[in-house]
């Protein structure tokens, strides 16, 4: 039986490649929807307003992750909350994004890749308004937790859509502009932050979420998924258990190694604690996160730049280890802060290291994970994959955002020398694991996998 199965999915797939192959551009199709060849070397004007209308959701999420730095002076005065609940509202953001990672991949794959960003939507436009309307922590909590249950979802769906309807020779650069407009979202909720209350800086977060919505509507579905329900759905589904086969534990790893090193190497410590970092190292909190911002920014734009150019590979391999060299300094600085020397010199070092940390990793760890993820797993199993994908992303960034100010706590320097060897490893298995996957099809990509697997 499970022979059989094996062979018409493998009929299957060389079936939808042969049907991609066969278009040489966009196309109305049977389904009202569209059609696409990856051999096209150059973007049609409805792949750039899919892709832009796409990234909205990508803005929504970085607005959802920039919220909480710039209102939490006004919260807790606002509704007397201390410092442990705000923590709690705060922390609750990932709580909900996990939740949302666990369904990504399956309402991805039952109501389709627009279907998807529609629903998440949804739950973030109900999170900001209960956010605007709250009295009491209760409600802020429940907010917060509905916009993480649509961000779990954006940060599955979003990269997997733009994957699968860019020709290859723009796939990297057009997933990348996911990753650029998280920076955007952040940099600019942190700006009108600054100028605007909590209640109208969430009824602002609404905005991108409307913006998107109506994008939906002039955007045609993911040709991969239009062909995957016509031509799979006649397979019996595969569960959970079906992803730990051997034929797939290469692109597993892969994908799972990447979020994991993504996280666990400091990723939140760094984005959600910039203040306190600069001000425990004695340097102006809002010069040096608006210097952050400007430096995020202008490296994830880098990135989007050369990935298609440079490839996957290397661009890891110089952000993982800017990462690494940026954990080293911020680590230094703080250990000469309990050795008591160098005062002069420590506000600058923590500086250096904390730009150099977050240009760093936003010019390929921030993005790149999520493209390779949505480029790696074959479309029968690419929900539930990428379901877990998410949800390892999500569990370490609450783990990171959670403990980080007990370490910090703890020992300041040892804190950064913690993430300094996490991306030291991470750098190893860049190197000896991590495949190059510009320049192919999505098709080319999988059967690759499956026969380094097999």
């Amino acid at each position: 039986m499970e022979e059989e199965e094996e062979a018409a999915t493998t009929r299957g797939s060389l079936l939808l490649k042969q049907k991609l192959d066969n278009n040489d551009q966009w196309s109305s199709s049977d389904h009202g929807g569209m059609q696409l060849s990856e051999s096209l070397s150059t973007t049609t004007p409805i792949v750039v307003l899919s892709t832009l209308a796409a990234v909205c959701g990508s803005f929504t999420f970085g607005s959802a992750v920039g919220y909480s730095s710039p209102s939490e002076s006004g919260i807790e005065d606002d509704l007397g909350l201390t410092s442990a609940e705000y923590s709690i509202f705060g922390s609750i953001l990932t709580i909900g994004a996990m939740l949302g990672a666990v369904f990504s991949g399956k309402i991805a794959d039952f109501i389709g890749r627009k279907g998807a960003m529609g629903v998440s939507e949804t739950f973030c436009i109900l999170g900001w308004l209960a956010i605007v309307f709250a009295k009491d922590a209760w409600w802020l909590d429940l907010g917060r937790f509905l916009v993480g249950c649509g961000i779990g979802i954006l940060s599955y769906v979003v990269p997997v859509y733009i994957a699968e309807i860019t020709p290859k020779n723009v796939r990297g650069s057009f997933t990348s502009l996911s990753q650029l407009m998280i920076g955007c979202g952040k940099a600019l909720t942190f700006l009108i932050g600054s100028l605007v209350n909590w209640r109208t800086l969430a009824l602002i977060g609404i905005i991108p979420c409307l913006a998107h919505l109506l994008g939906l509507f002039f955007i045609p579905e993911s040709p991969r998924w239009l062909e995957y329900t016509e031509n799979f759905r006649w397979i019996s589904e595969d569960g959970v258990l079906h992803l730990f086969q051997g034929k797939y534990a290469y692109s597993i790893i892969v994908a799972v190694g990447l979020m994991a090193f993504q996280e666990f190497g400091g990723l939140n410590g760094f984005a959600f604690y910039t203040s306190s970092i600069f001000e425990s190292a004695g340097f102006s909190s809002k010069i040096g996160t608006i210097l952050a911002a400007v430096v995020q920014i202008l490296m994830t734009t880098l990135g989007v730049l050369l990935i298609d150019k440079c490839g996957r590979r290397p661009l890891l391999m110089i952000s993982a280890t800017g990462a690494c060299l940026g954990c080293v300094l911020t680590g230094f600085s703080f250990f000469l802060q309990d050795l008591q020397r160098g005062k002069e010199l420590i506000p600058i070092l923590v500086l250096i290291g904390v730009l150099v940390y977050l240009g760093s990793f936003e010019l390929g760890m921030g993005g790149i994970p999520w493209i390779i993820m949505s480029e790696i797993f074959p479309i029968n199993i690419k929900g539930l994959a990428g379901s877990l994908v998410t949800l390892v992303s999500w569990t370490g960034s609450w783990v990171v955002s959670y403990t980080f100010n007990y370490l910090f706590e703890w020992s300041s320097a040892g804190t950064f020398f913690i993430f300094a060897v996490i991306c030291g490893v991470g750098i190893l298995f860049i190197g000896k694991i991590v495949p190059e996957t510009k320049g192919r099809t999505l098709e080319e990509i999988q059967a690759s996998f499956t026969h380094i697997q097999q």
